[in-house]
């Protein structure tokens, strides 16, 4: 039984370059900050293939990941680390996405507006 939900750091190796180890800690930092059991960092190159189909291939290995793991969570240094620079909508769908820098969360569970007929 988990006491507090789990989370996965996300760095993109080409991308971090020699900031890697730094962006691993700050991705640790945070989420020791935000109260998660951090489980593990996955790091991905897209110099090494996956990055067509909007980095796909990349994704992919970090859902699988997340799934396994039942993360609540992924950390990453920031949106750049994602394709075209956005958070992908079907990876908010799946878990929430904090960034550390600028420090964001976009959080899958939004509380839907109430229409005018209901309140």
């Amino acid at each position: 039984m988990r006491f507090r939900p789990t989370a996965v750091g996300y760095v993109r190796s080409d991308v971090s370059g020699a900031r890697q180890a730094w962006d691993e800690e700050r991705i640790r930092s945070r989420a020791k900050r935000l109260g998660y059991d951090f489980a593990k960092i996955v790091v991905a190159d897209a110099r090494s293939g996956g990055q067509g189909q909007g980095g796909g291939a990349l994704l992919a290995g970090l859902k699988a990941t997340l799934r396994r793991l039942d993360a609540e969570a992924v950390i990453v240094p920031s949106a750049k680390h994602f394709v075209g620079e956005q958070v992908p909508s079907d990876l908010v769908q799946l878990v929430d996405v904090i960034t550390v820098e600028p420090e964001e969360t976009y959080a899958r569970w939004a509380i839907p507006p109430i229409p005018p007929d209901q309140r």
